[in-house]
């Protein structure tokens, strides 16, 4: 079973304009693995500029926002490659692409870490923010998940928002909630 590390990705689209999505690193040995779904803005990016920035939030607004139309988060310099990393984050990576694996549904694109940077102290585990990264991977999955097997996981999970969560995950669970409500309104369920 793979070690996923679930991470802020920053890839650059062919004019050099930084696009900030959620994606979870697949490690392999030293290597990372990114795995980006056809069709998506990552996977385009990644063969247009083969590098990426992997940043480490502590806010996990962060990675519900960008599944619910929240992207535009301050961005800082990386220091090898061209695309920008989180500003705020704990830590990051900065990946080169040196080996892609085709694939219909899931491209993998193996990754070299060229450098890594710590910003500032972790903050400790909050089951909260983890229920947040796992309600983002459930709302990154509404159209290709029946409702059936999402919206009880996503029960699950508000009940462990609502007896961990600071205000920031309490921000984060709201907008994906509002997000899921949306998607199955317009499903017309």
């Amino acid at each position: 079973m793979p070690l996923i590390r679930e991470a802020i990705l920053t890839t650059l689209d062919e004019n050099g304009a930084p696009h900030v999505a959620p994606l979870g690193l697949i490690a392999e040995g030293e290597d990372m693995v990114l795995a980006p779904f056809h069709p998506s803005a990552t996977l385009r990016n990644l063969r247009a500029n083969p590098f990426a920035a992997a940043s480490f939030p502590d806010d996990a607004r962060v990675f519900a926002g960008c599944l619910t139309g929240r992207r535009d988060w301050p961005l800082a310099p990386c220091e090898t490659i061209a695309a920008p990393r989180l500003a705020d984050a704990m830590t990051h990576l900065e990946l080169v692409v040196v080996e892609t694996r085709e694939d219909a549904t899931r491209p993998r694109f193996r990754c070299r870490v060229a450098h890594r940077g710590a910003h500032k102290p972790a903050p400790g585990f909050n089951r909260a923010f983890a229920a947040v990264i796992e309600g983002a991977v459930l709302i990154s999955r509404l159209h290709m998940t029946p409702r059936a097997e999402i919206e009880p996981e996503l029960a699950r999970l508000a009940i462990i928002v609502e007896k961990t969560a600071g205000e920031a995950e309490g921000e984060a669970w709201g907008w994906l909630a509002e997000a899921a409500r949306a998607y199955w309104r317009g499903k017309g369920a």
